[in-house]
């Protein structure tokens, strides 16, 4: 049938990659008019339609089927505050009557742009996306996927993306903040920035408090903590402590993961914390037996960003208003153990 035409399937007669199918086929810059209109005719000589929510069977009750996206990268266990995250949005659900279900995005499958089978099989009536894939299969969701998409935990340049995430540059900022009123004056950043939007925030939070107390920062106050393409974590490539005599008495750390992570580097070097510095994270979720010592932090407000992104989802599916864009959530401080 027509609508198992992909976009797929179409790059490979061209010869091209299915980036550029999806960009032809939405009008995007990027590919030449030749090209553009052998894509077009293509498309429309194989029976490819792009899918529309009108072609869904017209629903009687609110008992909507939620699917939830998340790149695999984002699912390893040890750093798995998305899947809590999921578990908080399925808990959700269920109070709304509704059903949640997750489907990982390959790796392959972002490459490639490839449609999750929850939108192939035509088993969701919504899609929440948890974690930034790339802006491609975004673009490619967005063209060919045909059902009403809710950001949660970041968002896009996309002045039309609706999206809720947690307040990650005030919390940084309020962490640094908080460690300049315990006294501390060398305060380092954890967190490659640029990796992901959400450690930029938190590194821009931190960054504004600097600049509030009067204080000069610089790149050498900056720790890597993972590779800004795969996102992987590695405790002896990255996390590599400044030498003593430069060495910070604080760290404002961009997850909890990274401070465990942070806090076992400074032991292996003969730091105690926080005897000898203090160290803050943030989310106020660990994989369990991580860190043997409580990590102050600045907590997300999971419960109600699930509750926000399930009101606009199902406000869209149905087409009520709802104040769309990127809506905030605030946090809290928690105070534990790795701050003297």
């Amino acid at each position: 049938m027509a609508k198992n035409v992909t976009l797929s399937d179409i790059a490979k007669k061209v010869g091209v990659s299915t980036v550029t199918v999806s960009k032809a086929l939405s009008g995007q810059s990027g590919v030449s008019d030749s090209v553009r209109a052998q894509i077009k005719d293509l498309a429309e000589s194989m029976g490819y339609q792009k899918r529309s929510r009108t072609t869904r069977k017209e629903r009687t009750d609110e008992a909507y089927n939620i699917g939830v996206l998340i790149p695999e990268k984002y699912l390893d266990k040890y750093s798995s505050f998305y899947a809590m995250m999921y578990g908080e949005l399925a808990a959700q659900a269920v109070k709304r009557g509704c059903f949640a279900f997750m489907e990982p995005i390959t790796a392959e499958g972002e490459r490639e742009l490839r449609l999750p089978r929850m939108i192939e099989e035509d088993k969701a009536d919504g899609i929440v996306i948890i974690g930034y894939p790339s802006d491609d299969y975004l673009e490619m969701l967005k063209t060919e996927g045909g059902l009403p998409v809710v950001y949660m935990d970041f968002s896009t340049t996309d002045e039309n993306a609706d999206a809720v995430l947690s307040n990650g540059y005030y919390g940084s900022y309020f962490l640094t903040n908080y460690l300049f009123g315990k006294g501390h004056k060398r305060i380092a950043f954890v967190g490659t920035v640029g990796a992901t939007g959400s450690i930029t925030d938190r590194y821009l939070g931190y960054v504004k408090a600097f600049i509030e107390h009067g204080c000069s920062y610089s790149d050498s106050m900056v720790i890597e903590d993972r590779d800004a393409q795969t996102g992987n974590m590695d405790e002896e490539k990255f996390f590599q402590l400044p030498p003593e005599k430069g060495m910070p008495d604080a760290f404002v750390c961009n997850s909890d993961l990274t401070a465990s992570m942070l806090i076992h580097k400074l032991r292996d070097n003969g730091y105690r914390v926080p005897d000898d510095v203090s160290v803050v994270g943030y989310d106020n979720y660990l994989y369990p037996g991580l860190c043997d010592i409580g990590i102050t932090t600045y907590e997300v407000d999971v419960h109600n960003m699930a509750k926000r992104v399930l009101h606009i989802l199902t406000h869209k599916i149905e087409g009520r208003p709802y104040q769309g864009g990127v809506q905030i959530v605030e946090g809290k401080l928690i105070e534990k153990d790795s701050v003297k």
